[in-house]
């Protein structure tokens, strides 16, 4: 990844569930990955994800897949945490999507656009992505190329 070539460290809060999955024999689609991430929030506390993460930070280090307002509060209780949320239109990140080969659980945009709009407002222990992205710092539209995105992101970074 770009950013372990400047010194970051890299975590996913997504691996934490799909670590879950896995121990459980299920398959890291996206909807056991909303569903066992709920579920977690639910049982442990709403920042049961960013407190796992933590927990193995030891340096610089870059943090995906914040999906919960309570994962933000708790994550900025971190010296020197900035937030920043990367967007991009709904059809680039489709086609992206497509181009990964994940399991998405959404063949069309229709389908990809409903299933984001699941993510956006969940409630306390649920995907609350619109709150994250209000609460970012800065924010990174990577709409275009690889480079113009790494350019982006070292202009955060200074």
């Amino acid at each position: 990844m770009y950013l372990e070539t400047k010194g970051y460290e890299v975590f996913s809060l997504s691996d934490v569930i799909r670590e879950h999955l896995r121990k459980r024999g299920l398959a890291a689609s996206r909807d056991n990955l909303i569903a066992a991430g709920n579920a977690l929030r639910r049982r442990f506390g709403a920042d049961i994800l960013a407190r796992r993460v933590l927990k193995k930070v030891r340096g610089k280090a870059v943090i995906d897949s914040i999906r919960n307002g309570s994962e933000v509060a708790y994550l900025k209780t971190r010296p020197g945490f900035i937030l920043a949320a990367v967007d991009a239109p709904v059809e680039i990140r489709f086609k992206r999507a497509e181009k990964r080969g994940r399991q998405e659980s959404a063949s069309t945009l229709e389908e990809f656009i409903a299933k984001e709009r699941l993510e956006l407002a969940g409630g306390r222990a649920g995907q609350q992505l619109l709150r994250c992205l209000e609460s970012a710092d800065v924010t990174i539209i990577n709409d275009g190329t690889l480079a113009e995105l790494r350019r982006r992101v070292d202009q955060c970074l200074l």
